[in-house]
């Protein structure tokens, strides 16, 4: 008996982490009903392309990742992406992206910062370079009051030493 108590918070523990990325949620058979009991309620629901409903899954700042369940007109969860990732990042193209793209593409930032002075707003998300575990980095849109991204950086935030004490800051 004192060996069952003993395992029941590990398991626990275990039955709490395997909804974070929601992997035992199979395309074309889980339904959102099911997306929802296995990830909890999304931070934010949008409108896709052919009457897709969207569900953001934001994992931040320390999970780095923002998982995405499209859901079909039927109700049937057609994938689950993650959508932090390079690919998607070069998919931001300062001067012509808009701030609705970048929602779609990203869900919700983490974090939202207004720069009076400057006209600008900044969205940023944690993520990892590289895949993963690849470099923890932060992603930061600089936007233009008229709702475009004028500027990307991605700034690293691993721990320099272990990079040759060399942190590295991108900006596009």
């Amino acid at each position: 008996m004192r060996a069952l108590l003993s395992i029941l918070p590990i398991a626990a523990l275990v039955a709490a982490c395997a909804s974070f990325d929601g992997y035992n949620l199979t395309p074309g058979q889980s339904s959102a009903e099911d997306v929802e009991k296995v990830m909890g309620a999304p931070a934010e629901k949008r409108a896709g392309p052919g009457g897709e409903t969207w569900f953001y899954y934001p994992r931040q700042p320390y999970g780095r990742k923002t998982f995405v369940a499209r859901i079909a007109p039927d109700g049937r969860l057609i994938a689950l992406e993650q959508r932090l990732t390079d690919e998607n990042v070069a998919k931001v193209i300062p001067n012509t992206t808009n701030v609705e793209q970048v929602r779609d593409l990203f869900g919700p930032p983490y974090q939202v910062m207004r720069l009076d002075r400057m006209e600008r707003d900044v969205w940023t998300w944690h993520m990892r370079r590289y895949g993963d575990p690849g470099i923890p980095v932060s992603l930061n849109l600089q936007m233009s009051m008229d709702g475009v991204v004028r500027e990307v950086y991605i700034i690293d935030e691993s721990d320099r030493r272990g990079f040759g004490g060399v942190g590295v800051g991108i900006g596009f």
